[in-house]
């Protein structure tokens, strides 16, 4: 398969009526799916689409917004994703910039559109998930109008699929262009490593705007399986819906996975179609990981990756928390490279780091990134002959397995010595009072910079600002000691489930 359109039609074709996509009670066969991939794309073409148009897409997890993917990956039309938790003026920035042809919004949202409609002359059609405004149509009506073969246009192999913005670890959001090319080795690699199946059910939980909310979904249908969707992260349901549907997979960052293993009525559920737990975003601290297995089974995967590229994985066999002391130093690892992807560790000049030394993680592979959308000094930065430099700071140990330690924009420089905040974050998460912890370079007169501790306490504790300097003293070096800390009742968190160190930033330096 070439193409994510291709994809589509060989699932109709070999696998019509088994299910691929369940939304409460809607239940659509991969024969469904293709019927209204062609219907919905048709259409779009009827209305002057053409070949690469952008077709942008504001809502929450609705079965209409994954029909949307499949449309645009049927004809080749370039599909928008749209963070619904911003701003007004921030998605007008994003809509702006990739300056679609079409809107397809869900209803809730038509007063935010409404304000936007006269600053966006490009978008000729606005097509609303529910009762549309009079300035719109309904999502239904334009599928029923479709050719039921589709439009006169494919998705070719290096046509754009999606135009996926970054969570903005480090600034305003860029938009990220992968082809139909790179999304296809993107879905099999993801495939692989996770060994998916034509018998694999995903339950899909994580926003649809971001790469997490597509890539598990593109790799169970590379198998022929069957995509369980979420209107979004609810604990209780998560564990009600693994035990009617029978999941085998899914994702979770580290503060969901706390969330689920809360739920008190945890322990009266079946979940034994549990096969694999992926872990991203965020490394889950060693104890969340053990009190998981002892409820869920060996079960958990750790998986590093970004919108730009696919990169490693620690599988479920090799994440032992209560094994060998080596076994558990791993677990602060991602894993290897994820086969067919090529990686490095980079000095500022250019030069491969020897083992155990820090700097940038390079990456090379057929799943990167072709581009930042209208940002071509973001892309020449990124790309260097084929290599996609990552922003990420870490090292590999002596047999390859690959430690982050920061983001090179948020390394803390103190004294001119370098502090990556992960091994203070790690030191903090070590004491027993605490449950998440992030840290930040603060101004200070002498040193230029000092490490501030933002941490949030287990409900009920008491620690004191000077017990836990005290505790990082025992565990990394007195320079890399936070100097202060701040006792906060929850940390920022982008949609992807990493901390918002840019927020952190404004919140905490004056």
């Amino acid at each position: 398969m070439k193409t994510l359109g291709e994809m589509i039609e060989r699932n109709a074709r070999f696998y019509t009526d088994r299910e691929a996509l369940v939304f409460g009670e809607r239940r659509l066969t991969h024969g469904e799916i293709a019927t209204r991939a062609r219907r919905f794309s048709g259409a779009l073409y009827d209305r002057g689409l053409r070949r690469q148009d952008r077709v942008a897409v504001l809502a929450m997890n609705c079965a209409e917004y994954y029909e949307t993917y499949r449309a645009c990956e049927w004809a080749g039309f370039l599909l928008a994703t749209i963070n619904f938790r911003l701003a007004a003026a921030e998605i007008a920035q994003i809509l702006k910039d990739a300056a679609p042809r079409a809107l397809v919004f869900e209803a809730q949202y038509a007063a935010l559109v409404d304000s936007l409609r006269a600053q966006m002359p490009e978008i000729e059609h606005y097509i609303c998930i529910g009762e549309a405004p009079l300035w719109a149509v309904t999502f239904e009506s334009i599928m029923e109008a479709g050719p039921p073969d589709g439009p006169p246009i494919r998705s070719q192999l290096d046509d754009y699929a999606y135009l996926i913005y970054t969570s903005g670890t480090t600034g305003r959001p860029k938009g990220v262009v992968r082809t139909h090319r790179a999304m296809c080795a993107t879905a099999e690699s993801c495939a692989l490593v996770t060994e998916f199946s034509g018998r694999t059910r995903v339950l899909q939980t994580t926003p649809a705007f971001h790469v997490g909310g597509i890539g598990y979904v593109n790799a169970v249908a590379w198998m022929g399986g069957t995509t369980v969707l979420h209107r979004g992260f609810d604990p209780k349901a998560m564990i009600e819906t693994i035990q009617t549907e029978r999941i085998t997979f899914t994702f979770l960052v580290s503060a969901l996975l706390q969330a689920l293993l809360d739920v008190p009525e945890l322990p009266t559920y079946d979940l034994s179609s549990i096969e694999n737990i992926t872990t991203a975003a965020a490394p889950v601290p060693v104890p969340l990981l053990q009190r998981g297995i002892d409820v869920l089974g060996p079960v958990f995967a750790v998986q590093y990756g970004m919108t730009e590229s696919n990169a490693c994985w620690l599988p479920a066999h090799e994440v032992r928390p209560h094994g060998t002391p080596e076994e558990i130093r791993r677990l602060a690892s991602v894993g290897h490279p994820c086969p067919g992807i090529e990686l490095r560790i980079v000095d500022d000049y250019g030069n491969d780091c020897p083992q155990g030394s820090t700097g940038e993680v390079w990456l090379r592979s057929a799943t990167q990134l072709s581009a930042y959308w209208n940002n071509s000094v973001a892309t020449i930065d990124a790309l260097r002959d084929g290599w996609y430099r990552s922003g990420d700071m870490g090292y590999q140990d002596s047999l390859g397995y690959v430690f982050l330690v920061d983001r090179k924009k948020d390394m803390i420089i103190s004294g001119g010595e370098n502090i990556y905040s992960r091994e203070v974050e790690e030191a903090l998460l070590q004491h027993p009072s605490v449950i998440d912890a992030a840290a930040i370079g603060v101004p200070h007169e002498k040193w230029g910079e000092c490490v501030k501790a933002i941490v949030v306490l287990r409900p009920g504790e008491v620690v004191t600002e000077a017990d836990l300097i005290a505790h990082c003293r025992q565990l990394i070096a007195g320079y890399k000691c936070p100097k202060t800390v701040e006792f906060v009742d929850e940390l920022p968190r982008l949609p992807t489930g990493k901390i918002s160190k840019v927020q952190l930033r404004k919140l905490f330096i004056r």
